[in-house]
């Protein structure tokens, strides 16, 4: 049913559980899994345009994207990664595409929809923008450090 999977990751705590969430959908399945991350910095969003090298927050996620990719194929999943630059919607729908995914999987913060006008929704975009069915796993909010003191009973 889903044979190439695009897996959109942040490069944040988030990631957890859009990683175990498709890992459990490969193994099921056969699927194979092709990581993406969309670097939007400076660097990033004028890379093509001005001819640039990749600054260290590329590079940082491009081995963050290979270190995830090793785990995995190590579990004996199919997966390879890319590393993309720019307008994460645009870029993970052209991709999808471009790759011949047939699902695009996302993890999701869950935010109201106040916070989603102020801070956008990659993850709507995309939904609006693919014609690739799109998986949306919410994660559940990381402890903030006043949480984690309530939760210590302190």
């Amino acid at each position: 049913m889903y044979s190439r999977v695009l897996v959109a990751l942040e490069h944040s705590p988030y990631d957890h559980h859009i990683i175990e969430h498709v890992r459990g959908l490969a193994g099921a399945l056969g699927s194979k899994l092709l990581f993406i991350h969309v670097a939007d910095g400076w660097v990033a969003r004028n890379f093509r345009q001005l001819d640039l090298r990749e600054s260290e927050e590329m590079q940082q996620d491009r081995s963050y994207l290979e270190t995830v990719c090793e785990r995995l194929s190590a579990q004996g999943i199919e997966c390879d990664a890319v590393l993309a630059c720019g307008d994460p919607a645009k870029e993970i729908t052209e991709a999808a595409d471009r790759e011949g995914c047939d699902l695009i999987a996302m993890a999701t913060h869950g935010h109201k929809f106040i916070n989603d006008v102020v801070r956008g929704s990659v993850a709507n975009e995309v939904r609006h923008m693919s014609m690739v069915p799109v998986l949306l796993v919410r994660a559940p909010r990381p402890l903030r450090v006043s949480d984690e003191s309530a939760a210590a009973g302190r």
